[in-house]
């Protein structure tokens, strides 16, 4: 047995949560390793560049609304490399009837979509006298109770899609979209509450874009995990599948074939699946807890065009696919209005997405059915003419975890689990919130722990 010397940290898996909790102890002065099953480091977080085309096969972008992002940006060194998106972004486009109708930005622009029917709107008047929910419902539910049907099919269902590629009638409010539901809580109503933050923020207008400003980098998402990476140099080892791990004296033993490394604290920075194996002979229970999250598989389809081939201007960040529209493919985003030098001269990138929770049949077609069945729902509502000039899929088997009914219980007994493993501690997106965001946010609280009790001790 080839054993490693004994460090105080040791994190498996080198996403960015992994990554970022493991540089954050670093810049603390806390020693620390991490193993990445994987050639290289990112996780999901993956950028291809070819011929002059810049694709995403993970995330396309992030929001810098939390403190942590920012400090890890500048760490880097990366303030030069970052993108702040187009301000078209924050146009964002929702398919009824097969037309792409923009979300409204402001009161008037409510009052006048066509997006959403008179009864709709008139719904809305109903809101802030609809009461509390006393316990955690549906998304789909919460949002029919306070607001109504026709903000649920379209615009809530398109959201859903977007961001968990997930199905409203299975997801948790209290767990997927915390902030709405602590709304209601706060206020007794999502109308009271929303204009007691405008006005905190004195601001004015209905918003409808996320908070804080959306980036990328120059070279692509996969700058971030890359410059963690060398940051971090030779404390990170790729190629190594962990196998198991065991308590010790001192800590934890972790072992992959002839290979083992000892560490008084262990970070499981992997997705929910992966660590249910690495923890199924240890702790049964554990295991089926974090088994129980589901993962839905999605594929990326990436669509490169000649400009003159799409009629839509492409003034937005993208196109939402509502449920109700019939169709397998979740919507597309605008990549090359979002960030400059996505594509050649001439041409323009979209990145659509098909599969997820409510139609995760649609990956058992290859390649080429995926993209004949993206480009036939795309050509009606953004006016493609042909064929596109460029393909690239990402195919994610188990893509993005659902936080539905039951998770923050199911999360309170790995919790609860965890409290019977000193040392063994869990860091990945399957908890407490799924962006890049959220995972350099929780990475960092938990390296301050971590820190201060190294310190400590």
């Amino acid at each position: 047995m080839n054993a490693h010397p004994q460090t105080p940290v040791l994190v498996i898996g080198a996403g960015i949560s992994g990554l970022a909790t493991a540089y954050f102890l670093h810049r603390k002065g806390v020693p620390v390793r991490v193993l990445e099953a994987a050639p290289g480091v990112g996780g999901c977080v993956s950028t291809l560049r070819q011929d002059g085309w810049l694709i995403e096969r993970g995330p396309n972008s992030t929001l810098d609304n939390t403190p942590a992002l920012g400090e890890l940006i500048r760490a880097l060194g990366l303030e030069g490399a970052v993108l702040e998106a187009n301000p078209l972004a924050k146009r964002r486009y929702v398919v009824r009837k097969g037309k792409t109708l923009a979300l409204p930005g402001s009161p008037l622009d409510f009052l006048r979509t066509p997006l959403f029917s008179a009864m709709d709107k008139l719904r809305l008047l109903k809101e802030p006298f609809v009461g509390r929910s006393e316990e955690d419902e549906t998304l789909a539910a919460f949002v029919r109770r306070r607001l109504g049907p026709g903000f649920l099919d379209w615009a809530i269902d398109p959201f859903v899609s977007g961001v968990y590629a997930g199905d409203p009638a299975r997801l948790s409010v209290r767990a997927a979209v915390p902030k709405v539901w602590q709304l209601e809580q706060a206020h007794g109503s999502l109308i009271r509450g929303a204009l007691v933050r405008l006005r905190a923020r004195r601001q004015e207008g209905l918003q409808t874009g996320p908070v804080g400003r959306m980036l990328s980098f120059v070279q692509g998402m996969e700058m971030l995990p890359a410059a963690m990476g060398r940051a971090l140099g030779d404390a990170v080892e790729t190629g190594v599948s962990v196998e198991r791990m065991e308590p010790i004296p001192s800590g934890w033993r972790v072992l992959a074939g002839a290979r083992s490394w000892e560490a008084s604290q262990v970070i499981l920075a992997v997705p929910a699946y992966a660590a249910a194996r690495l923890l199924a002979d240890l702790d049964a229970s554990l295991a089926g807890e974090l088994a129980g999250i589901h993962y839905p598989p999605v594929a990326s389809v990436a669509l490169g065009f000649p400009r003159v081939a799409v009629e839509h201007p492409l003034d937005g960040f993208g196109c939402l696919i509502p449920s109700r529209e019939g169709r397998r493919t979740l919507g597309a985003l605008f990549s090359t209005t979002l960030f400059p030098e996505r594509a050649p001269d001439g041409h323009v990138l979209l990145t659509a997405f098909i599969g997820g929770r409510r139609h995760a049949v649609a990956l058992d077609q290859d390649d080429a059915g995926l993209v004949e069945e993206v480009v036939s729902d795309l050509t009606p509502i953004l006016g493609l003419q042909g064929r596109p000039d460029h393909v690239r899929v990402r195919r994610w088997p188990q893509a993005i975890p659902q936080y539905e009914m039951g998770h923050l219980e199911r999360i309170a007994r790995i919790d609860e689990r965890l409290a019977h493993w000193p040392g063994l501690h869990t860091r990945a997106n399957w908890r407490d919130g799924i962006s890049v965001s959220d995972c350099v946010r929780n990475a960092h609280a938990l390296a301050e722990r971590l820190a201060e009790e190294q310190s400590a001790g």
